[in-house]
């Protein structure tokens, strides 16, 4: 599948007359990430816009606006989902990998590239009333 075939396929993709509109170097990174699993056969593209619907529908459910500022991100949950049920990674994983690179970003100055150094992969101990966020499942756990 080419790119402009992808950004045809995809639904609500924020666009330009140039082609997909990224606001964010991860926005790109993320559709890029897709697109490679893609072609290597992880799932099929129906299978790909089935899921990102299925995150778009949750959000929205949940009371995401839709004002297509947070597009990006169902995109990013849709992938995080998809390679989680094909088995590339589990939820647990997921987590990790993300509380490490929210400590790593925590600890770097603007402008300059984020590094994942050791440390942060060191567990983290969550306080009473921490809102726990599951990737993969998209569930939110406040611990008591």
């Amino acid at each position: 599948m080419t790119i402009d075939q992808a950004i045809a396929a995809a639904p609500g993709i924020p666009r330009g007359p140039e082609g997909p509109v990224f606001r964010e170097p991860w926005e790109a990174q993320a559709f890029a990430m897709t697109l490679a699993l893609h072609e290597r056969g992880l799932f099929g593209w129906s299978e790909w816009t089935a899921v990102l619907g299925d995150e778009i529908k949750r959000a929205q459910a949940g009371g995401d606006p839709d004002t297509g500022e947070t597009y990006y991100r169902h995109w990013l949950a849709a992938l995080e989902r998809i390679v989680a049920e094909k088995g590339v990674t589990d939820a647990a994983a997921l987590v990790r990998y993300r509380d490490a690179w929210d400590r790593a970003a925590a600890r770097t100055a603007h402008g300059v590239p984020i590094v994942l150094q050791t440390e942060d992969f060191a567990p983290q101990s969550h306080a009473a009333g921490d809102n726990i966020q599951g990737i993969a499942a998209g569930c939110s756990t406040v611990i008591p």
